[in-house]
């Protein structure tokens, strides 16, 4: 493995000597859950029906790559949430979903630079949406929750619902769209960066042209090409300019 290097505190890097230039990167592909935003939403969804702390033990241990079947474990997940309601998720939005710090800045950045911006998330649509819609990202792939229809009308079922691309996004399916998109665009996978937290961002980090590492699991920040551990998103502009 190549030795790492810290060029700032808190910021470290492997494999390359900084700066890079940001105009020779055309797509960016950022996870969402604790890497553009600050919570984990399946948690705090959870709270909801009192069930976080038993959902955060599978999500901590997915994100450190102790649970290897991903799918599985969203899914026994996304089971423990039934009976929320859609106001429960719309509190969760209003009162706990924030962007993380330097998330516009960055976004701002890439787009003058003249990248497009992916979103692709293990979460769900109900919020990436959001997060779309406010910093201005160019494509999404997430989850979609299953929303009950009759008695039990605008509660979860704790299922998700399958979409014309497959039917829950991991790190394989990360991956997948990560590859897709860049074909889309007519670019390399060297001319993209892919950004996240979690053992399931290192599929499309690992075909990215330059892998960042936010905040991230011990596996993850190990084989990032840059790790930002302190600080906010923006931190890349310190090695991208």
């Amino acid at each position: 493995m190549t030795p790492a290097q810290t060029i700032a505190p808190g910021l470290t890097v492997r494999g390359f000597t900084p700066p890079l230039k940001l105009s020779d990167f055309k797509l960016i592909a950022f996870d969402m859950d604790s890497t553009l935003i600050n919570i984990e939403c399946v948690d705090e969804i959870a709270d909801a029906v009192g069930r976080k702390a038993e959902v955060s033990a599978i999500t901590e241990a997915a994100m450190r790559g102790e649970i290897t079947d991903y799918k599985d474990s969203l899914r026994r997940r996304v089971a423990l949430l039934r009976g929320v309601t859609v106001a429960d998720m719309e509190r969760v939005l209003t009162e706990r979903l924030q962007l993380n710090p330097g998330a516009q800045a960055l976004v701002q950045a890439c787009k003058a630079a003249g990248l497009k911006v992916l979103l692709v998330s293990g979460g769900f649509t109900f919020f990436a949406h959001v997060v779309r819609d406010k910093l201005g990202i160019d494509f999404v792939r997430a989850n979609v929750l299953e929303v009950e229809s009759g008695p039990n009308c605008g509660q979860l079922t704790g299922r998700m619902v399958d979409q014309p691309w497959g039917d829950i996004c991991d790190g394989a399916e990360k991956r997948r769209t990560l590859l897709e998109v860049a074909s889309l665009l007519g670019i390399e996978p060297s001319q993209c960066i892919a950004m996240g937290d979690g053992a399931n961002d290192l599929p499309m980090m690992g075909v990215a042209g330059l892998s960042v590492a936010y905040h991230a699991k011990p596996a993850v920040r190990e084989q990032a090409m840059v790790s930002i551990e302190q600080g906010g998103l923006d931190r890349l502009l310190e090695v991208l300019r």
